[in-house]
């Protein structure tokens, strides 16, 4: 076991983050708005659907049914280097007899953080809750001018027929994302139909005053299998913004996590293309002579590329480049595909940006530059020429349709389930892209 261990020990150390998430307090803000309904809800189901008490000649808890629960105030507020502080006032209608009614306060004040679970989940936790129950009002009351007066005793009606010790021990649940919609954020998520990526959280939290700040590592699977990916040359940090930011909630990936991403969708052999010229093998012996001897028939002319090392992503300030290197058999026919020359083509093309729901969606929005290189050194410059004069003109079309045909769908982005992105600016940086986006909370649909 030990031998085990210590095996596992470097390898959990090299893990690092290549991207992540600050929750601002604006987005603390609107997730308490949100919230606020559910929270009423449950309230209302745990208070008055609650089995009254049975009657006690000794008791008269019986007489006090909670008949309305409406939730006044519901906030959540950052504390540096702590966690979150849960602040809410209920208003509660109980009738205490038949013709008479009584107005109660309760009020819960709790400390809640997120943590990190031995299973590698974030999961929120209450560190600490107070609630207190006032009295807000009676029918029963002559003077109403009368002070407020605070139940403190755990032996009161009202108090025994609330259980606020019980509302204490599941307070988290009021929120729209508890730990079933937390854990969902590790989940899979789909690129193709035999590649998936996973988010997965390399500690918990950390509390600033610009936000909640998560820091994640990509994992990449090809037919089920974890796949390695190349090692990261800089070591990755969310980059805080200067000032309070209006976003509710900012994602930043690196560069090394685009890398990882093409290194992944090439591992799965999504970017081996096959493209179809415009040339058939009687147009290219016009050109190049020794081709009708090869063909006693008109094919068509095809490239199948494949990659002949990993890609590479560059970010510069406004622009980010991916980097294809590509070798590909020029040949005729399909069934059986006939190579008659292998030609390296190293491609630098544009990539574009966009957020769609919870998806990025990478497209190739321009081809820089080609560069076609014969794998064989005995043929002669003019031939070479000749083939870039062909076949350059197709790579150029065909290389970004085949790979937005790939990349069409998206990437997910690290999210919860039930929330979406909206009004999302994204910023390319040098070594990271950085993406300020809203919350928002997705309709009910039945």
């Amino acid at each position: 076991l030990s031998v085990l261990l210590s095996l596992l020990v470097p390898a959990h150390s090299t893990r690092s983050p290549n991207c992540g998430g600050i929750l601002t307090p604006s987005g603390l803000r609107y997730l308490a708005e949100v919230s606020k309904p559910h929270a009423e809800s449950v309230l209302r189901r745990d208070l008055m659907d609650s089995p009254a008490p049975a009657p006690s000649p000794t008791s008269a808890s019986s007489r006090n049914q909670i008949i309305s629960v409406k939730v006044d105030k519901f906030s959540l507020t950052l504390i540096p280097d702590t966690g979150m502080r849960l602040s809410i006032e209920v208003d509660l209608g109980i009738a205490s007899a038949p013709s008479s009614t009584k107005e109660m306060r309760l009020s819960i004040l709790a400390d809640l953080h997120v943590d990190m679970n031995p299973e590698g989940n974030l999961e929120l936790v209450t560190s600490d809750c107070k609630p207190t129950l006032e009295e807000v009002q009676s029918t029963e009351e002559t003077d109403r001018s009368a002070p407020k007066s605070s139940f403190k005793s755990s032996g009161s009606d009202v108090d025994k027929q609330i259980n606020v010790e019980k509302i204490c021990l599941e307070v988290s649940k009021l929120l729209l994302f508890p730990n079933e919609r937390l854990m969902s954020l590790a989940a899979p998520f789909p690129i193709t139909p035999n590649c998936q990526v996973q988010y997965l959280p390399l500690a918990a939290p950390m509390y600033s005053e610009q936000g909640i700040i998560i820091s994640l590592q990509t994992t990449f699977q090809v037919a089920g299998a974890v796949i390695p990916l190349p090692v990261s040359p800089v070591p990755f940090s969310m980059p805080e913004p200067a000032s309070s930011s209006p976003s509710h909630l900012i994602l930043a990936f690196s560069e090394h996590f685009y890398t990882s991403l093409f290194s992944a969708l090439d591992e799965s052999g999504a970017l081996n293309v096959s493209l179809l010229s415009s040339l058939t093998t009687a147009t290219l012996a016009e050109r190049i002579t020794q081709m009708g001897s090869l063909f006693q028939e008109d094919l068509p002319v095809v490239l199948q590329a494949v990659t002949r090392s990993s890609p590479h992503v560059v970010l510069e300030e406004d622009k980010a480049i991916v980097q294809l290197f590509l070798t590909a058999q020029i040949g005729a026919g399909s069934s059986p595909f006939q190579s008659f020359l292998s030609v390296n083509v190293d491609v630098t093309a544009r990539l574009q940006l966009s957020v769609t729901d919870t998806r990025m969606i990478i497209s190739v929005a321009a081809v820089e530059d080609i560069e076609l290189s014969l794998a064989t050194s005995d043929v002669g410059p003019i031939l070479a020429a000749l083939l870039e004069e062909l076949f350059l003109p197709t790579i150029r079309e065909e290389v970004p349709a085949q790979i937005n045909k790939v990349l069409r769908q998206g990437v997910f982005l690290p999210h919860i389930t039930s929330f979406t992105y909206t009004g999302v600016n994204i910023t390319i940086h040098k070594d990271y892209v950085l993406i300020p986006c809203n919350l928002q909370l997705e309709a009910r649909t039945g």
